[in-house]
C-alpha cells in the first residue's frame, strides 16, 4: 500500500496534503451534486488517454457553465504536475488512479463566509489503482452476472449523462436494488425509459452476435473512453466490427456472449443476465482477444497486473459501498 500521509493533491493551483483537501459545506457541490469530473488510469505509469478524458471534462465545464479561467492544456500539465509529485509514495508495482474534480464554488448566498473563498475548484487526486481493483480479478474467471433493477437510467432530455457529473444518485439507488439479488458478481445493468439496454453504473455493455460487436446507442449513457477505445482500436485489432443499435434485454439473453468496459478494468465479461447464462455462460472468445490485444497495446498484462494486488483487509471489512455493488445491510 501506498503511503496515504505522503500523498498530495493539487488544489487551486497549489499542492497540499491529502488530508487537508476539502471543499466548503456550502459549496454547490454539496448543495446539488454540482461537479464535473474525470478519472483516468496508467499503465506503466503512464497516463491513457488523458487528453481524451479532459476533453470531456471540458465539455462538462462548457455545457454547464462552470467558470473555470485554467485552460485544457494546464489542467493537462497540472495531472502530470500531480504524478510527478506523488510518485515518491507509491510502490513500484501501483499505477496511478487520477480523480479529477471541478466545482462551481460557493453559491452567491454564501461568498461572504470569513476565509471560505469563493469562485470555481479544480481539484486533482492521485492514488492507487489497485484501490478500485484489488481483489476483482476473479472476475476474468467467473463473469459477472448483470442484473435488471427498477431504476431506470436518466434519459438526456432529463439530465445528459454525455456529461460526466456527480448527480449519480440513481446509479446508487440501482447498486442497492441488485445487492438483494441472490448469488455473487452481481452488477446493474440499466435500461432507458424505452425499455432498451443502457450502461451499467460505471461501464459501458457490449455483446456479440454471430462475430459481431454491439453497443447501445450513446444518446442515453456515457460516451466511455474505454467505450470509444474498442469500438475505435482494440476491436478492429482482432478484426471485430462493432455496431451502436437499440438492444433490448431479449438480444442479450440470445447472445453469444458479452462483455463490459470500463477505465479501471479495461474489459470484464459478462456470463449471464437476471441469470439467465449468455451463450455457454462463461467468458467468451472475444472477450478474452480484445483483452489480450488491449494488453500488447499498451505493454501491460492487464489481468495479470490485477492478480498481483490483493485486496487490502481494511477494505474486505467495510460494510460501505464500493464503485461496483452497494453491500447487503
Amino acid at each position: 500500500m501506498s503511503k496515504a500521509g505522503n500523498r498530495l493533491v493539487f488544489w487551486n493551483g497549489q499542492l497540499i496534503p491529502e488530508k487537508e483537501a476539502r471543499v466548503s459545506i456550502y459549496d454547490s457541490a454539496l448543495m446539488f451534486g454540482d461537479v464535473v469530473f474525470e478519472m483516468t488510469r496508467s499503465f506503466n505509469k503512464q497516463q491513457w488517454r488523458l487528453r481524451e478524458h479532459l476533453e470531456r471534462l471540458y465539455a462538462g465545464v462548457k455545457i454547464l457553465r462552470i467558470p473555470i479561467t485554467m485552460t485544457i492544456d494546464e489542467m493537462e500539465a497540472a495531472v502530470h504536475q500531480t504524478v510527478e509529485a506523488n510518485a515518491p509514495s507509491f510502490n513500484p508495482d501501483d499505477e496511478h488512479r487520477i480523480l479529477v474534480n471541478v466545482t462551481r464554488g460557493l453559491l452567491s448566498l454564501y461568498e461572504g463566509i470569513d476565509g471560505v473563498p469563493a469562485g470555481p475548484n479544480v481539484i486533482i487526486a492521485d492514488f492507487p489503482l489497485r484501490w478500485t481493483v484489488a481483489g476483482a480479478a476473479h472476475l476474468y474467471d467467473d463473469g459477472i452476472n448483470m442484473v435488471i433493477p427498477w431504476q431506470r437510467a436518466l434519459p438526456a432530455q432529463l439530465l445528459d449523462p454525455k456529461i460526466k457529473n456527480r448527480s449519480r444518485l440513481f446509479y446508487l439507488s440501482a447498486n442497492m436494488q441488485v445487492a438483494g439479488y441472490s448469488g455473487k458478481n452481481n452488477w446493474a445493468l440499466l435500461l432507458d425509459p424505452e425499455g432498451y439496454i443502457a450502461e451499467g453504473t460505471g461501464s459501458n455493455f457490449f455483446m456479440v452476435k454471430d462475430n459481431v460487436i454491439y453497443t447501445p446507442e450513446p444518446r442515453n449513457i456515457l460516451r466511455g473512453i474505454t467505450r470509444a477505445t474498442i469500438m475505435d482500436e482494440i476491436a478492429p485489432r482482432i478484426g471485430m466490427k462493432v455496431i451502436e443499435k437499440n438492444i433490448e434485454p431479449y438480444d442479450v439473453y440470445t447472445a453469444d456472449e458479452a462483455f463490459v468496459t470500463s477505465t479501471p478494468f479495461c474489459c470484464l465479461p459478462v456470463v449471464s443476465l437476471d441469470g439467465v447464462a449468455i451463450g455457454a455462460g462463461k467468458p467468451g472468445p472475444v472477450t478474452n482477444a480484445l483483452l489480450k490485444s488491449w494488453s500488447d497495446l499498451v505493454g501491460v498484462d492487464i489481468v495479470g497486473q490485477i492478480r498481483g494486488w490483493e485486496a487490502p483487509p481494511e477494505a474486505a471489512a467495510s460494510s460501505a459501498p464500493s464503485p461496483y455493488k452497494f453491500k447487503r445491510g
